[in-house]
């Protein structure tokens, strides 16, 4: 694994967030980017390879 580039603006921050799971409304604090005016959530795999940034998964701040 290598570093290709390192995002300037991007900012780790700790967001409540909201999600529906079937008819319930749940809520749990996750870790996340702000980058480029979007929060975007971060996971992991459940082996434990690197957290992604999925830009697919942005939510407007």
């Amino acid at each position: 694994m290598k570093v290709l580039k390192i995002l300037e603006g991007a900012e780790l921050i700790i967001a409540d967030l909201e999600v529906m799971l079937g008819d319930k409304k749940q809520n749990a604090p996750t870790l996340c980017v702000r980058y480029e005016g979007k929060i975007i959530p971060l996971n992991t795999a459940h082996d434990g390879r690197p957290i992604l940034m999925k830009t697919e998964n942005a939510i407007p701040a």
